[in-house]
């Protein structure tokens, strides 16, 4: 049924099961595996949020966002590639998390997208917004959302 199958981590807890719940469907489906991870851009300047940093600081921070989600992503692999899964992973430098979702989802011919729920409720969800949310409900592609 799924033959090429996108899933979305973070490396937190509930990630971890999205990651695992992917891993068990390519292996039922002999579906190709794609891991995710969006590395969100240092602010650049005050008004983004940022304090005054050197251009070096910033490329260092950067290096280690990265370098951090590598190995997220290395760990996905192993974990894929122990379940006898075909696996490709993949970075997006944004701080478009959803739209980096989506685009990668049609970029690597995605028919899943597996993602977590962060749970966000209340007033934190409406202020901060919902990357599941957008993705659910912008995505052409199905997506299972775990929670």
């Amino acid at each position: 049924m799924f033959k090429r199958i996108l899933v979305t981590t973070d490396g937190s807890k509930l990630s971890q099961k999205a990651v695992t719940t992917a891993i068990a469907l390519a292996a039922q489906h002999d579906a190709n595996l794609v891991a995710l991870n969006v590395i969100p851009r240092y602010p650049r300047d005050y008004f983004e949020g940022s304090m005054a940093f050197s251009v070096e600081d910033i490329g260092r921070v950067e290096k280690q966002w990265a370098d951090k989600a590598q190995a997220m992503l290395d760990d996905v692999s192993s974990r894929a590639k122990e379940s006898g899964v075909r696996i490709k992973t993949v970075t997006a430098n944004s701080d478009l998390v959803a739209e980096s979702i989506i685009a990668a989802a049609k970029k690597q011919k995605s028919d899943l997208i597996v993602m977590a729920s962060h749970g966000r409720k209340g007033i934190k969800r409406l202020l901060l917004g919902s990357e599941t949310q957008h993705v659910l409900t912008h995505s052409t592609v199905p997506v299972l959302v775990l929670r």
